[in-house]
């Protein structure tokens, strides 16, 4: 399969709909997150690059399925956020998430970044993804107790680029 994926970075407005698709497939979301996903698309294409994000779209036969979005920090110099990064139920486990990943940090890179961080719950659900940040070289820099909600903290994972 990964001879078949494609990587775009042009945000297009259909895909409103796959992005929506993408993030419900995976059943990890509430729908106001899943409103946010779609949102930052919204202004993505509303706004172009004045909306301060980026994305970067991994196609199978034309159709996306995994996605990343990331932007610079406000008031910081070469630190990035990595919003999302989102692969299809149905196309995890083929490394599409981790070449993802990777070229995202590229494309954060190549425009200046120095650091990209991450957040996450520590939900048992988010289990997975907080292995594959730790297994793609992250750090767990920081711990929010009760952040979402009691018993429930965020984590930050970052990296140097």
């Amino acid at each position: 399969m990964k001879n078949n994926i494609i990587i775009r970075s042009v945000v297009k407005p259909e895909d409103v709909e796959y992005v929506r698709e993408i993030v419900t497939s995976t059943n990890f979301f509430h729908s106001y997150e899943i409103d946010v996903a779609v949102e930052l698309i919204e202004e993505t294409l509303n706004k172009g690059n004045e909306s301060g994000y980026s994305f970067l779209f991994a196609e199978v036969d034309g159709k996306p399925v995994a996605y990343s979005c990331f932007g610079l920090i406000p008031c910081t110099k070469s630190s990035y956020d990595l919003y999302w990064i989102v692969v299809h139920h149905d196309f995890r486990g083929h490394g599409i998430g981790k070449k993802l990943l990777e070229l995202t940090e590229q494309a954060a890179r190549e425009i200046g970044g120095s650091g990209i961080y991450a957040e996450t719950s520590s939900q048992p659900l988010y289990e997975p993804t907080r292995r594959f940040y730790i297994s793609n070289n992250y750090i767990e820099e920081a711990r929010l107790k009760d952040f979402y909600n009691l018993r429930d903290d965020k984590l930050v994972y970052s990296k140097r680029l």
